[in-house]
């Protein structure tokens, strides 16, 4: 399955100034401000949420609003901002900001022309960025699923567990909410599968063969395929090589498990191979 961050991968390598810096503590900070509207202030609340019909009468601040209305108006919701604050930043230093930025960028765009569609076919509904961030969730999941978390602060739990529950929210919404509400969900999955998709897949263990492998005309192919190679060294991250990119200043990183080669971007900014 080809990677369709390749695409992304180019952009932000012809502009490597592209992105906001710190942008998850900015949606931090902004949903902070958010809740304590709504603790204080319902009316001015409600102004906060994407109307497609709001938009088009002039109110065009909810085309970024929507992105910082928290999700629920209790402490719980208080609680979500910290922990998904949490899970923006550890993306954001794994990706880079740049990444980081074209993920918030894309999934803002789908949630808000998947709102001008329902106001196209007649319906009328307010949507929040809710489900862009619990799919952000299983971004996190994917790259880290054994980071540890004190799940209702008493229980240590893995993430990766925790994104199966995750995925049981996303299930049930999808299918006790009527057309086109539970369409929301799927969009932010959308997003989701976009960048972390070809990771995602990676992971999958694969069935394995049922006919007797041939050791030695493997071993040959894969010496061959060496021997043609396009390129020398391939990040073992974004996947860019010295072909594609031959400014790119390439490094392996002496703390991983085996010989791992990284780009001049992810060399310092990466996971450590253990095995």
């Amino acid at each position: 399955m080809k990677d369709p961050m390749r695409l992304v991968d180019r952009f932000l390598y012809d502009h490597p100034r592209f992105g906001i810096p710190g942008l998850a503590r900015y949606i931090a900070v902004a949903s902070g401000a958010a809740w304590v509207i709504g603790l204080v202030n319902s009316v001015l609340y409600a102004y906060l949420s994407f109307s497609a019909a709001a938009v088009l009468h002039g109110q065009v601040w909810r085309l970024v609003s929507f992105m910082f209305v928290p999700y629920d108006r209790s402490w719980i919701g208080f609680i979500s901002i910290l922990f998904f604050y949490w899970i923006g930043n550890t993306l954001e230093q794994y990706w880079g900001s740049g990444k980081f930025t074209v993920y918030v960028l894309v999934n803002m765009l789908l949630t808000i022309l998947c709102g001008f569609l329902f106001h196209v076919l007649g319906y009328s509904i307010s949507l929040t960025a809710t489900y862009i961030y619990m799919a952000m969730f299983f971004a996190f999941a994917v790259y880290f699923p054994d980071v540890q978390v004190l799940f209702m602060m008493i229980i240590p739990i893995k993430m990766k567990y925790l994104a199966y529950v995750d995925a049981a929210l996303f299930a049930m919404a999808i299918v006790t909410n009527p057309f086109p509400i539970n369409l929301v969900p799927v969009v932010a999955l959308l997003g989701f599968l976009l960048f972390c998709g070809a990771e995602l897949f990676s992971r999958i263990p694969k069935r394995a063969s049922a006919r007797t492998v041939n050791f030695r005309r493997e071993s040959a192919r894969i010496r061959r395929e060496q021997r043609d190679a396009l390129y020398h060294h391939k990040c073992a991250v974004c996947g860019r090589t010295d072909t594609e990119y031959p400014d790119l200043q390439f490094r392996y990183c002496s703390r991983c498990a085996g010989y791992h080669c990284f780009c001049e971007e992810h060399i310092n900014n990466h996971v450590h191979f253990t095995e």
